[in-house]
């Protein structure tokens, strides 16, 4: 079994490109799971293989503990740790080929308590990795750009895993494509959209951190994908296979 996390801010798109990944392996003759990590969500675009809120119920929790929404939330991902072994034997019956987990909207419930990393390495599986997703509706603006390339760093840190950054929503700025794969390439593309937009203290302190870098290895080459049309998808694909099956493809 090869495990996949899909990862990104809020509204990226991370449960759209998990069903179309597994569509992915589906026709492709291999056989597909999928892992919901989020105990808060209502509706999915897939049906899940495993899904955490069998295990975790956020409603109960707040009315156990008199707590609002985010308060639910962060104790139901602190509980997810506790029941890791039974999400594991779920995972163990279904015993896909490949696994993908859908990891929570709230990227830091995740990314940064210890329940997330402590289910990276519980699971037990032959390859894993992360692919964090740059919202194309966020990144057209160069600042913005600058802050998700730096949380994806910074997740690329925290969860200790082999990485691809992938722009989702290309259909929604077919117009603005190029001028941000240039700025995920050429940090002086980058600076100079930088200096058109930002003046001051921003400019100085964007430009700082950047040149602070090695920017070469900081997005680690874009994969623009439209998880709408399918376009970008078959190179996200090759990239995955380099990664989790040593360059060979998925067999029919």
């Amino acid at each position: 079994m090869k495990t996949t996390f899909i990862s990104g801010t809020a509204g990226a798109g991370k449960s759209l490109l998990t069903s179309k990944l597994r569509e992915y392996y589906t026709s492709n003759g291999a056989f597909a799971a999928v892992l919901n990590l989020d105990p808060g969500v209502e509706n999915l675009p897939y049906e899940c293989d495993v899904d955490v809120r069998d295990f975790v119920d956020v409603v109960s929790i707040m009315k156990q503990y008199d707590l609002g929404p985010n308060g639910a939330l962060i104790m139901a991902n602190d509980l997810i740790a506790s029941k890791c072994d039974s999400l594991k034997t779920e995972i163990d019956r279904v015993n896909p080929d490949y696994l993908i987990v859908d990891t929570p909207g709230q990227i830091e419930l995740f990314a940064y308590r210890s329940s997330g990393r402590f289910i990276i390495d519980n699971l037990t599986t032959e390859e894993k990795t992360n692919i964090f997703l740059f919202d194309g509706a966020l990144v057209t603006e160069p600042l913005n750009f600058v802050s998700i390339a730096l949380l994806a760093a910074s997740i690329r840190l925290r969860l200790n895993l082999p990485v691809l950054n992938v722009m989702t929503k290309t259909d929604l700025i077919e117009d603005r494509i190029k001028d941000i794969l240039e700025w995920s390439t050429d940090h002086a593309s980058l600076e100079a959209a930088i200096s058109g937009t930002a003046d001051g203290e921003a400019y100085s302190l964007t430009t700082a951190i950047l040149r602070g870098l090695d920017y070469t290895d900081l997005v680690q080459g874009l994969i623009p994908v439209s998880n709408v049309t399918g376009e970008g998808l078959v190179s996200l694909e090759a990239a995955l296979s380099r990664i989790l099956n040593l360059g060979e493809e998925v067999e029919d």
